[in-house]
């Protein structure tokens, strides 16, 4: 029989067993394949990437993968944890890829009083309830914090002295929360099936706990859904702001070119090396040909203010 591993911590109480994984390497699943009666495909979904959220129950134990929207720290940008967790009546193995909250609260329950008392003391139905709990709970801060960051950009897009292009950022806010609600939407099914499957493997009824996880879903998900709502509006608002500068750029322009053309032909009759050209004679000649053409020029100003295009 395998040894077991240095890195499955393991926590035991009177009434069960917690068993906690981080980056599960081939060895760790060599044990549990050992020591428990998992099924051999649950247990090749615990290494294998990409695996979609799900419960799976069977006669002795459930088999849940959900997966947790966490913010990176090097590109700042939402990514997803994936847990996989085995519960019976008597153990809870968590395995995840260094998920800091379930390894926060394994670290307190072997620590502190008062987390042993509160997470330990009844079963394991219970504890996989507030590491839902936990889980979810610690996903708000994240939404809170895209929710700042959009009303930062929110206020740029209409500060009138703002001229600068937001579409960059608006694109990266709409990556984040498109990768946020892909994460969360399954979670919500996934949770609700718990409420109806915890009682096979805890004395208590855990129903109204575990729909206590579920509204923290559907309110992650409502927080999302106006954020996609209000990100939408600001790409269209800000997307009419520069098409509404860049018009009025392409008319100064417009306005300049047009003013230049009568003065371009004035400047090029004139140029031309031919006899008989009127005033090329005149003493004043180069005069009469400028004030014609700041004529010409006046003229042109007051006629487009006259029209309001400039």
């Amino acid at each position: 029989m395998t040894k077991k591993p240095e890195n499955i911590l393991e926590l035991k109480t009177k009434h069960f067993t917690w068993l906690n994984i981080s980056n599960a390497t081939n060895q760790d699943i060599t044990y549990l394949e050992e020591n428990y009666s998992f099924h051999q495909l649950d247990l090749e979904d615990c290494l294998t990437e990409n695996q979609r959220s799900k419960i799976d129950e069977y006669k002795d134990y459930l088999f849940i993968i959900l997966h947790l929207p966490v913010l990176n720290k090097r590109s700042k940008r939402i990514k997803a944890i994936e847990v996989d967790i085995f519960v019976t009546e008597n153990l809870l193995i968590t395995i995840h890829d260094n998920h800091p909250v379930i390894n926060r609260i394994f670290e307190n329950c072997q620590k502190k009083e008062n987390y042993d008392k509160d997470f330990l003391a009844n079963g394991s139905g219970y504890l996989l309830y507030k590491v839902c709990n936990e889980l979810f709970e610690a996903v708000f801060p994240i939404a809170d914090d895209l929710n700042k960051a959009l009303n930062i950009m929110e206020n740029d897009v209409f500060d009138i002295d703002f001229g600068r292009d937001r579409l960059k950022e608006i694109l990266a806010m709409k990556k984040d929360l498109i990768n946020f609600r892909r994460i969360i939407m399954p979670q919500r099914s996934v949770v609700a099936q718990l409420e109806h499957l915890n009682t096979r493997f805890s004395k208590q009824e855990l129903d109204i706990y575990f729909d206590n996880v579920v509204d923290k879903i559907e309110k992650i998900y409502a927080v999302l859904e106006n954020m996609r709502e209000l990100v939408d509006s600001l790409h269209q608002t800000n997307e009419s702001i520069i098409s509404h500068n860049t018009n009025n750029i392409i008319r100064v322009l417009t306005v300049f070119s047009v003013i230049m053309l009568p003065l371009t032909v004035i400047t090029g009759f004139y140029g031309m090396n031919l006899e008989g050209l009127p005033f090329n004679n005149h003493v004043f000649s180069v005069w009469i040909v400028a004030g014609i053409m700041i004529t010409v020029l006046v003229s042109m100003l007051m006629y487009f203010r006259y029209k309001k295009w400039i």
